[in-house]
């Protein structure tokens, strides 16, 4: 017992010290208790198995592929729309539907569900994201208060209760103390929050990067920029651009080729143009040059051109291509050699769009220039091109990681897939009887297979491993806690300490061990180990267990005053840069204020 208390103890102090991750401290732990012959190899490698971690894991692609389909960011404009402009507004309406879909919805599923959109909401706006994301956590954390399967501990109570009383909890069974917990939370949570939007975010995040829509806007790329379309009936159809010879007959460039798939997936295709494309029927040209060279190749090829009010004429979008800027080295081999002459296209594949020199930006009649020292090139290509020429060091160096930046481009076009996948994947949680973690897993695969990631590494990069290890590694620590009888020693001790007093002592000491173990070992661990016990305390002082084990559920799920106490308090810990303090300055008094309001609200509707 006294190995398991002084590990935790240690355990504690290492995440309010913060100088060491989280998951590192809590791995330590583990491996202190599995050395020290407490928890056995199987029980201390529990977590990493359990249907939570890996439903998580499940959740953050889900997550991942919301944003990189931009469906984040809609839905956020949309709940910006309905904050108006006022931040306590746009809080209020975070938390409230927070908590609401937290009814439905696991609080794990939520908080993935919402974590995307409430951050692209929050840069949208201009608001500190850190004063969203811990309550948005806790919100969720409210909500699942008012279903019975909102969270599991309520299904642990109402499983215990229909065992000793015959009689089930039906679904809304919940719902009036988790509305008044729910309201009370969100009107707590709004000076609370306030502490958290001072805090300072860490170096280089708030750092603005200069996104591929910046280069195009300082290139002044879109000026002259015209869609085209190849119908059917277009002669142009089986051509080469080679053949075409553009730039010498029409004095115009093609920036893009593109192909557009519509069916029940959308797919769209993009090719870097170069002088072995062949244009077929339903291809999309962006071409640049002045109106009246695109309207002669337009008439002379029967194309149609779109019109000036049509904004797809006047954007490029980054799927399969990208922009890159490289900087000439002053020793570099290329100096003093034309554009036309380094022959990019032909030696790797991409095309030379312009050039900075000093302040000046050159895009016209590149190619008879010749390349001076200090000159920046901006290259258009596929994204694998562009990683290739960024190998070669001894002449230039390209301006951040392509690889990176690729990864950050809005697949939008998959925005309605991944749009109705979410909604599968809200209705399979709420109404199928199909264990959640397979649901989760299931949107996740679908989510790959459907495109709405580049690559299948892009899709794993959204995983938080700190949060996924930090929860496996603290799992079993409810092991520990029984095996050595830490768990029953303080529970029983309590009370019996309070027993005496009355009723409402006994649900005040139930409820407030459930939120201290709470505070090492899940939620749901915690509910299976104190709902007995409060069930035995009822009876033994002659009482109904209904408000003791409604105080064992409220006192396990509305724990904030540690990142690890629940999943959802996890999740939400690196996207806001919290620390271990921030939990304990603004998740304590809100703990204490809903335990008092909870342990005089509960009797009103389940008397003793």
């Amino acid at each position: 017992m006294l190995i398991t208390i002084i590990t935790l103890a240690l355990a504690a102090a290492g995440f309010v010290w913060g100088r060491i991750r989280a998951d590192i401290v809590a791995l330590i732990a583990l491996l202190v208790l599995t050395l020290s012959g407490i928890l056995s190899p199987q029980e201390a490698l529990s977590g990493f198995s359990n249907p939570i971690v890996v439903m998580m894991v499940g959740l953050f692609i889900v997550g991942g592929a919301i944003f990189n389909t931009g469906l984040a960011k809609m839905i956020g404009a949309k709940l910006s729309h309905l904050g108006n402009g006022s931040p306590n507004r746009l809080f209020l309406v975070v938390v409230l539907a927070t908590g609401l879909i937290g009814g439905f919805v696991s609080n794990t599923g939520t908080v993935a569900l919402m974590l995307p959109i409430v951050v692209s909401m929050a840069a949208a706006s201009g608001a500190s994201v850190s004063r969203f994301l811990m309550p948005l956590a806790f919100a969720s954390s409210i909500g699942g208060m008012l279903t019975l399967i909102g969270t599991p501990p309520n299904l642990v109570i109402a499983e215990t209760w229909e065992e000793h009383s015959g009689q089930p909890l039906t679904i809304f069974s919940f719902l009036p103390t988790g509305l008044i917990c729910l309201v009370a939370g969100t009107v707590l949570l709004i000076p609370l929050s306030r502490l958290l939007s001072l805090k300072k975010q860490m170096p280089g995040s708030s750092q603005a990067r200069r996104s591929l829509a910046d280069i195009v806007e300082e290139y002044n790329l879109i000026h002259y920029l015209w869609r085209v379309d190849v119908p059917a009936s277009s002669p142009i159809s089986g051509l080469s651009l080679g053949a075409l010879s553009l730039r010498a007959n029409y004095g115009v460039d093609v920036l893009e080729l593109r192909v557009e798939r519509r069916g029940l997936i959308k797919n769209v295709t993009q090719e870097a143009p170069s002088a072995s494309s062949v244009i077929e029927e339903g291809d999309i040209l962006f071409i640049r040059g002045p109106r009246q060279n695109v309207e002669r190749f337009v008439t002379d090829y029967g194309l149609r051109i779109a019109d000036d009010n049509d904004e797809s004429r006047r954007h490029l979008d980054f799927y399969d291509i990208g922009l890159a800027e490289i900087v000439v080295l002053p020793n570099s081999g290329v100096l003093k050699e034309t554009i036309a002459g380094l022959d990019f296209r032909k030696t790797y594949n991409v095309n030379i769009l312009g050039v900075r020199r000093g302040g000046e930006y050159i895009t016209d009649k590149l190619g008879d220039r010749k390349v001076a020292k200090g000159d920046v090139l901006l290259v258009q290509g596929t994204w694998k091109a562009i990683e290739k020429i960024s190998r070669n060091t001894q002449n230039w160096v390209v301006l951040g990681e392509p690889e990176s930046q690729a990864s950050r481009v809005t697949i939008d076009y998959k925005a309605p897939m991944a749009a109705i996948i979410m909604l599968a994947m809200i209705s399979g949680l709420v109404f199928s009887s199909v264990p959640a973690v397979f649901i989760v897993l299931s949107a996740a695969v679908l989510m790959m297979l459907t495109g709405c990631f580049r690559t299948i590494a892009d899709a794993y990069g959204t995983i938080n491993w700190e949060s996924i290890v930090l929860i496996a590694a603290m799992m079993p620590m409810s092991f520990a806690l029984e095996k050595t009888g830490v768990s029953e020693t303080v529970s029983v001790a309590l009370v019996d300490a309070l027993g005496g007093i009355g009723p409402h002592w006994l649900m005040a000491g139930i409820y407030f061990t459930t939120s201290l173990l709470t505070l090492f070992i899940s939620n749901t661990a915690t509910a299976v180990l104190m709902a007995p016990i409060a069930v035995q305390s009822a009876v033994a002082y002659g009482v109904s267990p209904l408000p003791m084990l409604f105080a064992v559920t409220f006192g396990a799920s509305l724990c904030f005053m540690s990142p690890f106490s629940t999943p959802p308090n996890a999740l939400v810990m690196p996207a806001g840069q919290y620390t271990f303090m921030d939990y304990v300055r603004v998740g304590a008094p809100l703990q204490l204020i809903l335990g008092l309001l909870m342990i005089f609200t509960i009797p009103f509707f389940f008397p003793f």
